[in-house]
This record gives structure tokens, C-alpha cells and sequence, in this order.
């Protein structure tokens, strides 16, 4: 160190010591909370994606919980709008199933509806494992609220049930019209095979 008009500086050769220096300007260390909740985020981000080819063991497990969460309902007798609101979040949920991920009156056909048209695969707006993680998140949102009185509102659930079954009936229909009217189904069969010419 040279001193210099009364004040102390430092030598081009002498280290930093930039420990001392603190946390200035640096990034701050998560805390233990907070990589005790990544860690169990990324560990359920990788059991999740881990499920994805188990399609049928996928949606059985989720029609479990949806038994068990109606064996709830029916024996404590309440929480019917939470059911509610429920069956509309999986409609809406079921509408995107059904749909197609473009515009088909800006796109025109999704699917061929000849030989010669170019093969196009149904995309759906909402992919089937986004589709069943939703439902399954759900169902078990609405399990956790039956344990809390507050979602209990009192309501006459036959009017529930009778609009309900109302809103899906007027929804698919809208649905199925749209799907005749732009002429695609929301299932792909897999690319057609087309016979050549016989050498013989």
C-alpha cells in the first residue's frame, strides 16, 4: 500500500479481498426455504413428466380420485357448489380438448377430406397431458376444500345439477356445429396408406 496526499491506496499487485467487500451488487443466496421449495418443485416437475407416456394408467388413477372425492361429497352432504364449479372448470377444460389449436376459418380444413389433400394431424388446442394434469390438479383442489367449512355455501343442488347438464348440453352442441361446419374431427387415426400400383 503507497499512501498518496494523505490518503491509503493500493498496489496494482496486491489482491482484493472481495469476501470483505459483502454482498454488494452481487446476487443473494437463496434461503433454506427457498431451495427446500425448488427442490420439491423440480421433484414434482420430474414425477409429472415421468407419467406422461402412461395414458391409461394416467386417467385411471384421476377416475379414482374423482370416486373418491364423490364418496366425500355424498357422505358429508355438502359443499355442492364446489362440485359446481368443479364440472364447469373440466367442461372448459374439455372444450379445449375438442378444439383445434388454429383458427380453421382462417386455416381452412384441418384434417383432409380427399386423397390428394396434404396429410394434417389434429392439433389440439389443449394437448391431452396439459388436459389431464388440469383435471387431476382440480379434482384434488375441490378435495382439499371439502375440509374447509367457508366453501360450504348452502344451495339447492338440483338447480345446480339441471343447469349444469343445461350448459353442457348447449356447449356441445355449439361444439359439434362447429366441428361439421369446418369439417374436422378431434382425433387423429394416424397418416392414411395409400396402395401403389400392382407389378403384376
Amino acid at each position: 500500500r503507497r499512501q498518496i496526499g494523505g490518503r491509503e491506496t493500493m498496489s496494482m499487485g496486491e489482491a482484493t479481498d472481495f469476501g470483505a467487500l459483502g454482498d454488494l451488487g452481487g446476487l443473494e443466496e437463496s434461503t433454506p426455504a427457498q431451495k427446500f421449495f425448488d427442490h420439491l418443485a423440480m421433484r414434482y416437475v420430474i414425477a409429472k413428466d415421468a407419467t406422461a407416456p402412461h395414458v391409461k394408467e394416467r386417467w385411471l388413477a384421476s377416475l379414482v380420485l374423482f370416486l373418491i372425492y364423490s364418496v366425500r361429497v355424498y357422505t358429508i352432504n355438502g359443499w355442492y357448489i364446489v362440485t359446481y364449479g368443479l364440472g364447469i372448470y373440466i367442461l372448459n377444460l374439455g372444450i379445449g380438448f375438442l378444439s383445434p389449436a388454429s383458427d380453421p376459418a382462417a386455416d381452412g380444413s384441418v384434417l383432409p377430406t380427399t386423397e390428394q389433400d396434404e396429410f394434417k394431424p389434429f392439433v389440439r388446442k389443449l394437448p391431452e397431458f396439459k388436459f389431464w394434469h388440469s383435471v387431476t390438479r382440480g379434482i384434488v383442489t375441490a378435495f382439499g376444500m371439502t375440509f374447509f367449512s367457508f366453501f360450504n355455501i348452502p344451495v339447492f343442488w338440483p338447480i345446480l345439477v339441471c343447469y349444469f347438464f343445461a350448459l353442457f348440453i348447449m356447449t356441445m352442441r355449439r361444439q359439434i356445429q362447429h366441428m361439421i361446419k369446418h369439417n374436422y374431427v378431434p382425433i387423429t387415426m394416424g397418416k392414411p396408406k395409400f396402395n401403389g400400383k400392382d407389378d403384376n
